[in-house]
């Protein structure tokens, strides 16, 4: 009883790796290896690079706004028209500094996303579940192994991207320190470029991180989705069907195949032995078929319960040990026979028509 229930046990112990199905049913739950820190990496880093290349541009974009509210705007009568008209000549501004950099950081998340786990689209996440407001496994969620590494890694994020940040400022501290002698412009340029290496380079050292949570999310991903033998069969059972139920309707299947030829054997016009245990049941119907075909077969004790029902409706029955051999081994149920086969079932079947006519 004891070794029954250790092996109980370890065939409920989730040991296995998940199956093919369990993987693609878990996807369609949207439930994925994901690392958010890879989408925040990617996102940031080429939202400076981005900056970098179109900085100038930006630059001028926003001095050019300015100075139009400054030289043009302020001439303009404060009415309902003439504010609705700066206010559109205002966003369409924006929006065409902005573009470059909102269509790269669509780009970049949706790259991201197709990084880890490719092309997927469901909405089973955004259905409502009961369990996603529920205390106590709330509880669970904010105390749990998981919780405590989200907190470590945020701490880590946090002092990578503090150290990162600082070293830059401390390396350009000197500069800084001159900015009071030059001019707005020069500035303006040094601490653009200082924002966007400070940007690029926390980018990168997330970028860093964020590799090393996705290696842990995979690991978190397998493990949650492990499986144990039972959950194994159980799937199979689901795929294939319980294989005692599968066997009972195949013998089912198989009654009702044995059933529908033993009904072709009255109306048949001969059948063919050898003699013991080979039955070749042989019917020519010329509205059917251009020669003669098998309606029915069957060797040992299928071949008995043929004879039996001919013998019981008095089809005849023919001894021919090679052709009947040779019928049941080329020959299916309801085809026709081959031409090597022509002149001898013709024989036979003229025998058979002379008793008959006999009779």
């Amino acid at each position: 009883m004891k070794l029954r229930l250790d092996l109980q046990y370890f065939a409920g112990e989730k040991t296995e790796k998940a199956t093919p199905k369990k993987r693609q049913d878990a996807r369609k739950k949207g439930q994925v290896a994901k690392s958010q820190d890879v989408n925040t990496a990617i996102l940031l880093f080429f939202v400076f690079i981005i900056l970098f290349v179109t900085g100038s541009s930006l630059k001028e974009s926003m001095t050019g706004m300015y100075e139009k509210f400054f030289n043009e705007y302020i001439h303009h009568e404060v009415t309902e028209v003439e504010v609705f008209s700066m206010l559109q000549d205002v966003l369409m501004e924006i929006s065409l500094a902005i573009a470059p950099i909102m269509l790269i950081a669509i780009v970049a998340g949706l790259a991201s996303n197709f990084l880890q786990f490719g092309f997927l689209f469901t909405t089973e996440p955004l259905k409502m579940k009961l369990n996603k407001i529920d205390p106590i496994q709330g509880a669970k969620r904010i105390f749990s192994a998981r919780a405590l590494v989200e907190l470590v890694k945020s701490l880590l994020k946090i002092v990578v991207v503090g150290v990162i940040t600082f070293s830059i400022i401390w390396m350009n501290r000197d500069e800084m320190m001159m900015l009071a002698d030059k001019e707005i412009n020069n500035s303006l340029v040094f601490f653009g470029e200082m924002t966007i290496e400070m940007g690029i380079a926390a980018a990168i050292g997330l970028l860093i991180i964020s590799v090393i949570d996705y290696a842990y999310q995979r690991y978190d991903f397998e493990k949650q989705n492990k499986m144990s033998k039972n959950d194994i069969k159980d799937e199979y059972k689901n795929i294939e069907g319980d294989p005692l139920i599968k066997s009972k309707m195949k013998e089912r299947q198989r009654q009702m195949a044995m059933q529908r030829m033993m009904s072709e054997v009255p109306n048949a016009d001969v059948v063919i032995t050898n003699p013991t245990h080979y039955a070749i049941v042989i019917k020519y119907d010329e509205a059917k078929a251009d020669a003669p075909y098998v309606v029915a077969k069957g060797v040992d004790f299928v071949a008995q319960r043929i004879k039996d029902i001919a013998r019981h409706h008095d089809v005849v029955t023919v001894e021919n040990r090679p052709l009947a051999r040779a019928l049941y081994d080329q020959v299916e149920i309801g085809e026709i026979i081959g031409e090597e086969f022509f002149q001898a079932v013709a024989e036979i079947l003229a025998y058979v028509y002379r008793i008959q006519k006999k009779v």
